[in-house]
């Protein structure tokens, strides 16, 4: 059987590893790109030497020319934390146009299946509760969160312009907040911002008073529904997260108790925009992907603190 070709921009990053990773072990080949402005190498170690596996040091905005036939393009590129896009916002904005723009046309013309990662950053701050794909949204374009926000609404509508008026077959995933293994612990993410500190002994930073929600969708749980999107035949948005919902001191407290640590907390004033809730409608990717999370927050939690143990331990 002819092995089908998998291209991830992005793929040295945090979730594009992780789905490289899993495309291999389902048979794939994959081929990387990444020019590691986030992105790090020793993602991936574990596959780097697969046969299948091919890593191109590049910049999606400056055009991607692969020789070859590729089935899928996966269009995972992005500077996805606060930390990132506020430091980097016109890049941002750059991945989420050109960026886009290229991985297009590179999928046109291979005749291959395109799938944008999106945002739940899309919907806001949001005025609906939970939010359905159907929602529209609540964005400040002006505000400094609207180079990640404004990026991501973009692509989606280019990746629907394409599949319109070129007959594309397109894929989008809105993407809720997700965490685990290979996550920086300074990349300015709440999960690994509190794990981090914890581990080093220093105070936990919470924004606001903490009583804004979160859903906390663990890596392996969000790689299935990305992987069944990737072998749907459905063309629209749909949400991949987990619908449990926490306030940021809940998490504040399962994590002191995980770790074991005895960290002061401190409260910082909410950065402008901060969405005061999130907590995604799944019900499209129960439907037609026969998919819900089978990870739960405080199990996801251990293993994601036993590995940012372990990085502390070696660096």
């Amino acid at each position: 059987m002819v092995k089908k070709t998998v291209l991830i921009t992005g793929g040295a990053g945090f979730i594009g590893s992780h789905l490289s990773q899993r495309l291999l072990k389902e048979n794939y080949r994959v081929i990387c790109i990444d020019n590691f402005i986030t992105g790090n190498r020793d993602n991936l170690k574990d596959f780097k030497h697969d046969r299948n596996f091919r890593l191109e040091n590049a910049d999606v905005c400056r055009g991607i020319r692969i020789a070859g036939k590729i089935n899928y393009v996966l269009h995972c590129a992005s500077l996805a934390s606060p930390k990132d896009y506020l430091n980097f916002p016109i890049h941002t904005l750059k991945a989420g146009s050109l960026g886009t723009h290229n991985a297009l046309g590179l999928a046109r013309k291979k005749k291959a299946v395109f799938l944008l990662f999106s945002t739940s950053e899309v919907y806001g701050d949001p005025l609906e509760h939970p939010q359905r794909e159907e929602y529209w949204g609540h964005v400040n374009t002006i505000g400094p969160r609207g180079c990640y926000d404004e990026s991501k609404r973009f692509a989606e509508a280019l990746t629907m312009a394409y599949r319109r008026a070129h007959k594309m077959h397109t894929r989008i995933v809105r993407i809720f907040n997700t965490y685990g293994p290979r996550m920086r612990s300074n990349d300015g993410r709440v999960v690994p911002n509190f794990i981090g500190q914890a581990l080093k002994g220093k105070p936990l930073t919470v924004y606001g008073d903490g009583k804004q929600t979160r859903s906390f969708c663990y890596i392996d749980d969000l790689v299935e529904g990305i992987f069944r999107l990737m072998l749907s035949d459905y063309t629209l948005p749909v949400n991949l997260g987990n619908p449990g919902e926490f306030t940021i001191n809940q998490l504040v407290k399962l994590v002191l108790k995980i770790t074991g640590s005895k960290s002061k907390v401190v409260f910082k004033p909410l950065p402008q925009d901060d969405p005061r809730q999130r907590r995604p409608d799944i019900s499209k990717a129960k439907e037609l992907l026969g998919w819900k999370p089978q990870v739960n927050l405080e199990e996801g939690l251990e293993r994601t603190v036993g590995w940012l143990r372990g990085q502390l331990v070696h660096s």
